[in-house]
């Protein structure tokens, strides 16, 4: 089974390169940003309680996300192995997750994007997506062929709601205060942490050395 992590913070690439990897090696990705949105989005309750919190900036909680993840992995198309984006973020659920592996055997592989401050700050104020078809694209980096406008199937591309300048600044501070120190739990507990440039490369370019590493691991 091959279990790979992304791991960064808010604008780092995790959603960019866990749709290519899905692509190259044929296993589901698995965000649980697009899961919470989507049954926020269809749950009035869950919108209320959860969506006003993610909007703030701040992180849904652990036992929800938990229970979420585990759901997931336990379908069909996981089998094979999963791309984890978004997950873990917080001690409790990097401890849920190092439970889950081990107790079948697993050997995950984490990459961590590393991109600094600035850049973060740069990428997601310049962030649009479709919201048809989830599409990610950036002003600066990444724009559509038509101005503000999908090259899939021509939606105008919005801001997401958890895009605005302040709503950004809180995830990552959010990020530093919650998420950051799970490197240190993973690298702590023995877990192979890998991490890869990400703020100058292109997403092809950090592709390639993402592919080089979980080439190594699967050898290993």
């Amino acid at each position: 089974m091959k279990a790979i992590v992304l791991f960064g913070s808010p604008g780092s690439g995790k959603g960019t390169q866990a749709k290519l990897l899905k692509k190259r090696l044929g296993i589901p990705h698995i965000s649980t940003g697009d899961m919470l949105r989507e049954r926020i989005r269809l749950d009035g309750e869950l919108r209320a309680g959860v969506g006003t919190v993610m909007l703030s900036g701040a992180l849904a909680p652990d036992q929800l996300v938990n229970r979420m993840v585990e759901d997931r992995l336990g379908r069909a198309d996981a089998a094979k192995g999963f791309i984890l984006d978004g997950y873990p973020r917080t001690l409790a659920q990097a401890d849920e997750l190092c439970r889950w592996l081990d107790k079948r055997g697993v050997r995950e592989v984490v990459i961590y994007l590393a991109v600094d401050y600035n850049s973060i700050i740069a990428r997601l104020m310049g962030r649009r997506q479709c919201l048809r078809c989830g599409t990610l694209y950036n002003l600066v980096s990444q724009p559509p062929k038509v101005d503000l406008e999908c090259d899939r199937d021509g939606e105008k591309l919005v801001v997401r709601d958890d895009d605005s300048e302040t709503v950004i600044r809180e995830r990552l501070d959010a990020y530093e205060r919650q998420t950051r120190p799970v490197l240190e739990f993973l690298r702590q507990a023995g877990r192979r942490v890998e991490e890869v440039a990400a703020g100058a490369d292109s997403p092809e370019q950090v592709f390639e050395k993402i592919c080089g590493i979980v080439l190594n691991h699967d050898r290993a």
